[in-house]
């Protein structure tokens, strides 16, 4: 005797080779009611596909409204929901992971059907042809973040990119400066123009497009405190833009120690000259009000201030690092300063004091007691150049 289904359970039949189709009505992403059909080797293979397509009917989970390949649904995400929400650097960093990598090899790959053996294996060849740790970490994770908006969209019911361990980078990303090589080469940018953007990295610990972005209106000289709130980034097609710093974190007001506070009144009267000197040829796109403005008053370029620095690293003669590690050198900094710990708590963005007292107490030796004289002699040196 047939086996019989229930009222409004779908119906299975078995085809001319040998296999059994199961049906039903379910609603699509469109929310048409569409037919569906599942198959199996036996009854019970159907029965069982068939039951767990209704039952994603019955938790309101609709089945696609179309067969989506990966790369088509990457290329639709990419325009229509990466594009217009987040920040143009973020989308041209997904583009080149999406077109250098993920497509050669996974583009016709039917989105439902992704498997976590087919990105293992896609992962693997990536090994093979020498693409770096650092870059597979990031392909690996725009895939995982492209397939969260499809379960968000309800094209997907499960991410398979999670199931996909992340590749190993290593963690050691290079050594900051000591104390004595971060005065070494405050002393010898002290001419430089912008020797006040360099004091802003090493103290403060500030970016660079949060630098670049600063504006004059954003210090407050008499209570010593500023507030980064714009930053500037190079947009493809457009050039140079001033754009809101991304969260509010990043917004809060800093305290501003005396040596950096007297590093940017000399950056004041340093840009009025420039200004003169410019004349006619002050730069007449709309005033910033930005501190570090070019010669001729324009925005500066987060990559040629990185150019200027390697520069001003050469110049220095002190051990060779990017404006990204620099930074982290700002922690010893604030303690030969002698800024109280609780000034530059904030000024690190720790959670507790107990962090910054770690730094504190670990900035000593016989580098470091020279590195405070040499200190103490940039903070008497007047302006030169």
């Amino acid at each position: 005797m047939a086996k019989r289904r229930p009222n409004g359970g779908g119906t299975i039949t078995k085809r001319k080779d040998g296999r059994y189709q199961g049906a039903a009505y379910v609603t699509d992403t469109d929310g048409n009611r569409v037919r569906k059909y599942v198959y199996g080797a036996t009854w019970d293979e159907a029965n069982e596909k068939l039951g767990k397509l209704q039952e994603q009917e019955r938790n309101g989970i609709p089945v696609p409204s179309r067969a989506w390949t990966l790369g088509e649904w990457l290329a639709y995400w990419l325009e229509h929901i990466v594009k217009p929400e987040r920040e143009h650097n973020t989308y041209v960093k997904y583009e080149s992971k999406i077109r250098l990598y993920l497509l050669p090899h996974l583009a016709k790959k039917p989105l439902t059907k992704l498997t976590p053996a087919q990105l293992r294996a896609f992962m693997a060849t990536l090994k093979r042809e020498e693409v770096g740790a650092a870059t597979r970490f990031e392909v690996l994770r725009v895939l995982r973040n492209a397939l969260n908006r499809a379960i968000h969209e309800e094209i997907l019911t499960r991410n398979v990119a999670l199931l996909v361990d992340m590749p190993k980078v290593s963690k050691d990303k290079g050594k900051a400066w000591s104390a004595r090589e971060a005065v070494a080469f405050l002393r010898a940018s002290r001419a430089h123009r912008l020797y006040a953007a360099c004091v802003l990295v090493l103290v403060l610990g500030l970016r660079r497009s949060e630098v670049l972005g600063l504006r004059w209106q954003d210090i407050d000289f008499d209570a010593r405190h500023f507030t980064p709130v714009k930053q500037v980034q190079r947009v493809k097609g457009v050039g140079l833009v001033l754009k809101d710093l991304k969260t509010e974190s990043s917004q809060a007001v800093l305290p501003l120690p005396e040596f950096c506070a007297r590093a940017l009144e000399e950056r004041r009267e340093l840009q009025e000259l420039e200004r003169k000197i410019a004349g006619e040829h002050w730069s007449q796109e709309p005033d910033h009000d930005l501190i570090f403005s070019s010669e001729h008053g324009g925005m500066i370029d987060p990559v040629g201030f990185s150019r200027t620095f390697d520069r001003l690293v050469k110049r220095a003669g002190v051990r060779r690092i990017t404006v990204r590690l620099a930074r982290h050198t700002c922690g010893t900094l604030l303690a030969f300063l002698k800024v109280h710990p609780k000034v530059a708590q904030a000024i690190l963005r720790h959670s507790q004091i107990s962090m910054t007292m770690d730094v504190y107490t670990h900035v000593v030796g016989d580098e470091e007691r020279e590195a405070v004289a040499l200190l103490a002699e940039l903070l008497e040196d007047p302006l030169i150049g």
